[in-house]
């Protein structure tokens, strides 16, 4: 039986770049992907831009030839994927003060980052005991997915990751030679943001992994991953899995936060949907 290819094409993008007219940017790159019947959310800020985007395979084309003719997005990152329904319902282009929040004003990805650690090299990293990982993700994406050993630290949004880190400096570098710092999030962006934190705060062995988790997943093989349980991704997909193939998860209309198995076959929850916090507020 031959396999077809999903229709929809899916590009996970961004790109640091000191734009200085960031807001003119937005009416002709909103006016091209509605022309091109292109949906999702791509955020500009004067650090560059960011974003998902679904059509097809013609349209993503156009859409990210436009972006990469804009000054210093010649090498626009980007991420691919399929999927057999469009899993967006419309398109946004919003300004924002920043592309991924962290607020930290002075830390610039620009200037100095981590070591970018290839998708094939990063089983060799994390099983380093030498090594501590990081999961830069909040709570509820790491609750469905993570890499062996990782540390979890529990924030609920990405502004939060700095005063945690600093709160746990001490005993994450403790021992009698410095580890190296791993971190990975979902495809790159907001590691350059925490490597290039940790390193303004002096630490000096930061690695992350290069595209993310969506990118490992792409490139490794399931018999050769250390990756465990699924990816959250922000749209309708809610998660996917090696080879980037759709996951299990379906999506809380409420809060937008991934409904695993045990909740879609819980008698509890046969009419409506949701996951187990916004059942009990109801």
């Amino acid at each position: 039986m031959t396999q077809t290819t999903p229709p929809i094409c899916i590009a996970a993008l961004y790109q640091f770049m000191r734009f200085h007219d960031f807001a003119a940017l937005r009416e002709p790159l909103a006016k091209l992907c509605c022309g091109l019947k292109v949906k999702g959310t791509l955020l500009l800020a004067p650090e560059g831009i960011n974003g998902t985007i679904a059509g097809t395979n013609e349209a993503i084309g156009e859409v990210l030839d436009h972006i990469r003719a804009l000054p210093g997005c010649a090498d626009l990152d980007v991420k691919f994927s399929r999927a057999d329904t469009p899993p967006f319902q419309r398109m946004k282009v919003r300004l924002k003060r920043e592309i991924v929040a962290m607020g930290e004003p002075d830390i610039d990805p620009l200037a100095d980052v981590g070591h970018y650690v290839e998708p094939q090299d990063w089983n060799a990293l994390i099983s380093d005991p030498n090594t501590v990982i990081i999961d830069t993700r909040n709570d509820y994406e790491v609750a469905i997915g993570a890499f062996e050993g990782a540390i979890d630290p529990k924030t609920h949004t990405f502004r939060e990751f700095p005063t945690w880190f600093r709160a746990e400096r001490e005993r994450l570098l403790a021992g009698p030679t410095p580890p190296k710092v791993a971190m990975y999030c979902t495809g790159g962006i907001r590691c350059e943001k925490s490597t290039a934190f940790l390193k303004s705060e002096g630490v000096k062995e930061v690695y992350h992994l290069k595209g993310g988790i969506l990118k490992y997943l792409e490139t490794v093989a399931p018999k050769d991953s250390l990756w465990r349980g699924e990816c959250y991704v922000f749209d309708e997909r809610v998660s996917v899995v090696h080879g980037l193939a759709p996951g299990t998860f379906d999506m809380c209309p409420d809060c937008g936060r991934p409904i695993g198995r045990e909740v879609r076959t819980s008698p509890l929850h046969q009419t409506d949907l949701r996951c187990a916090d916004c059942e009990a507020a109801r």
